[in-house]
């Protein structure tokens, strides 16, 4: 049996994955090619267990205490999809999202004194939080109000900001923001790995910070089924 291909991908990773999905849904014939026996490359979700071992050459097997194979379900890279973002987009494009399963995240908490605390993310939960004392509390407050009615096509939500020239540390300095607030900020809510962004023009980091503490609802629909969840990290 002859088949003609209009496209041969190779390599099951997400780009290769996202890219298969659209060129099929747009009536493409597409012959999907990868060397590894499961889906994801580098990302992928490996199971059973045994495969686990396979791929990194653990000698044996896995012991009887560890239960069944099939039990477990272990991500070479821990994956989190915001609600409201672009790859929500893609899944629900490719139409692939019947074929996985979403789990509820309830937010991120930062390790301090000894101690694990829940990252704030609405206004509420900036006022509850044990993080900060009281006035660092309503000066944070302040601040997620700021960020969630930016509108860089509004001047009137900018409060003076040039959000192609104000730094991301002029304006927590605005708020007068304490170091700990700055860090649990820019790395659990604008996700940052380094502090550069401290002095790059704010906009980037205020709509990152603004995707953390928002949420499509319609997204969300198309996603998820009456028994599954799909939650902003």
């Amino acid at each position: 049996l002859n088949m003609v291909y209009e496209a041969v991908p190779l390599g099951l990773g997400l780009p290769e994955c996202i890219l298969s999905g659209i060129m099929s849904v747009k009536g493409k014939k597409v012959l999907h090619m990868d060397r590894n026996s499961y889906y994801g490359a580098e990302s992928a979700s490996i199971t059973p267990l045994e495969d686990l071992y396979q791929r990194f050459h653990l000698p044996g097997t896995p012991p009887e205490s560890m239960g069944k194979g099939r039990d477990w379900n272990v991500d070479l890279v821990p994956k989190f999809l915001m609600a409201n973002g672009q790859l929500v987009r893609m899944l629900l494009i490719t139409q692939v999202t019947r074929y996985l399963d979403f789990k509820v995240i309830e937010g991120s908490y930062v390790y301090k004194g000894g101690k694990i605390y829940k990252v704030p993310s609405t206004e509420t939960e900036a006022l509850a939080s044990s993080l900060m004392g009281l006035f660092e509390k309503r000066r944070f407050r302040k601040f997620l109000v700021f960020v969630a009615n930016f509108d860089e096509n509004d001047p009137k939500t900018m409060e003076g900001v040039d959000p192609k020239k104000t730094t991301m540390r002029a304006i927590f300095q605005k708020f007068s923001l304490g170091q700990e607030v700055i860090d649990f900020t820019g790395h659990s809510l604008a996700l940052y790995r380094t502090d550069e962004y401290l002095d790059q023009p704010c906009m980037d980091t205020i709509n990152r910070i603004k995707l953390y503490i928002t949420q499509d609802t319609k997204q969300l629909n198309g996603l998820c089924n009456k028994n599954k969840k799909l939650h902003c990290l």
